[in-house]
């Protein structure tokens, strides 16, 4: 419909100025759906928090523990598949992302998406102390959710995703959509957008900026309102 507007308002130009005798727009039958609502990207604090407590994280590695830990750090879902135990500082609470896994040709590890995305990023204490007894006593080089001639696939985990949201009555979305959850939670919380792109691996801040335009306008709205009761109390 948008192209059929913009077609119609050259072809009406062009009657007006006398290049064509008729507008052929005129008597055109727009066709096809209505567009339905949007399916919400990310989740807010509340239902977040929803969410975690339903999983179920026994003392085995699983998917639930492969949740959480995208939950808590934002990580894409080929970085967090590469992870393995050297990669993990418990003592100074600090992540290392500097490979990913290929899970669709299943060749092994490759390089992160760009430079950027290799990173360190700091950890929580409680995701400290789960993972360090999670992991305590797997191989040091190997990936900690791929297991040896098992493949995985990304269908595999949303599905699991979607079966938690709902039993929770949240939006259902996908893994990726847990990677928007964490950037935007630290973006209400006040972090600034430097920071997320780092914490994200973006190559610079305008791909932060694009991806959650629509918070950023939210919080600047808040801005403003701070801003005026800032300035009301002057005197």
């Amino acid at each position: 419909m948008d192209f059929h507007h913009q077609i119609k308002g050259a072809v009406l130009d062009a009657v007006d100025d006398g290049l064509i005798d008729r507008g052929p727009t005129r008597k055109v039958i727009i066709k096809g759906k209505v567009e339905g609502a949007k399916k919400k990207k990310y989740l807010n604090q509340f239902e977040l928090q929803r969410l975690l407590s339903e999983l179920e994280l026994c003392r085995s590695v699983s998917w639930h523990w492969f949740i959480l830990l995208v939950a808590k750090t934002g990580l894409r879902f080929s970085e967090a598949l590469a992870l393995t135990p050297e990669d993990w500082d418990f003592t100074r609470q600090i992540l290392t992302i500097n490979k990913t896994w290929d899970y669709k040709a299943g060749t092994g590890f490759l390089p992160t998406k760009n430079k950027s995305s290799n990173r360190r990023i700091n950890i929580d204490w409680q995701l400290v102390v789960q993972f360090s007894e999670l992991i305590r006593d797997l191989p040091a080089g190997k990936p900690i959710f791929v297991r040896e001639g098992q493949p995985v696939y990304n269908s595999t985990v949303n599905d699991i995703l979607a079966r938690l949201c709902k039993k929770c009555g949240i939006p259902v979305l996908s893994v990726h959509g847990l990677r928007h959850t964490h950037a935007s939670i630290l973006l209400f919380a006040g972090v600034s957008i430097a920071s997320v792109a780092r914490r994200l691996g973006h190559a610079s801040m305008t791909t932060t900026q694009k991806t959650y335009l629509h918070i950023i306008r939210e919080l600047e709205n808040q801005d403003v309102d701070l801003i005026m009761r800032s300035l009301s109390g002057l005197c």
